[in-house]
């Protein structure tokens, strides 16, 4: 795998994360499975058919609570907890058998984009679960499946379009949490 390769998975994976963890896991597990994901040795636990079936399952379930309004920011808040350290080491694992201290560079990184992505998702779910009407949860809870699939496409099929998409998304991210952070402000003033 070369470097470009190497960038894109360890970003992607982190990324996706902060969106759908467990459908990360599960199509990591997956396309490497089937050959068409080339993971480092260092991954190679997610192509086991006990991670894919739990990932299988957990994504399913995230799917369903994802597109029901206000549990949707439930499930969010419970899963702080838990995609960004994820996010963080499957990051720092794609590097494969690299020395520790890009290792560690990549899990900090990697948890750094696992959360700005699952606050960008969490906080502009919040403002949609104001709406009163589901569809635009919906319509927001499928883009994000999207998103992630279509980021693993972009990640194995153009490395370097996939980097550059997640800096245009890592900036769109960054103005979204700025504006609901500010949101909150004035809520919370009230």
């Amino acid at each position: 795998m070369d470097l470009a390769s190497t960038v894109a998975l360890s970003a992607g994976l982190a990324w996706a994360s902060g969106l759908r963890l467990y459908l990360t896991v599960f199509l990591a597990g997956v396309l490497a499975h089937f050959g068409w994901l080339a993971l480092p040795e260092t991954l190679s636990v997610l192509t086991h058919p006990l991670v894919i079936g739990v990932a299988g399952i957990l994504a399913v379930a995230e799917l369903v609570a994802d597109k029901v309004p206000a549990f949707d920011s439930i499930w969010d808040a419970f899963q702080t907890f838990i995609r960004i350290p994820a996010g963080a080491v499957l990051a720092a694992l794609a590097l494969g058998q690299a020395d520790p201290a890009w290792m560690v560079a990549a899990g900090l990184i990697g948890g750094t984009i696992t959360a700005g992505t699952h606050f960008a998702k969490a906080g502009s779910r919040l403002a949609i679960n104001a709406s009163p009407e589901p569809f635009s949860n919906w319509l927001a809870s499928f883009g994000e499946d999207g998103l992630v699939l279509g980021g693993f496409w972009a990640m194995l099929a153009a490395p370097f379009l996939f980097l550059a998409l997640l800096l245009v998304f890592l900036v769109v991210a960054a103005i979204v949490l700025v504006k609901v952070a500010g949101a909150l402000r004035r809520l919370f003033a009230r």
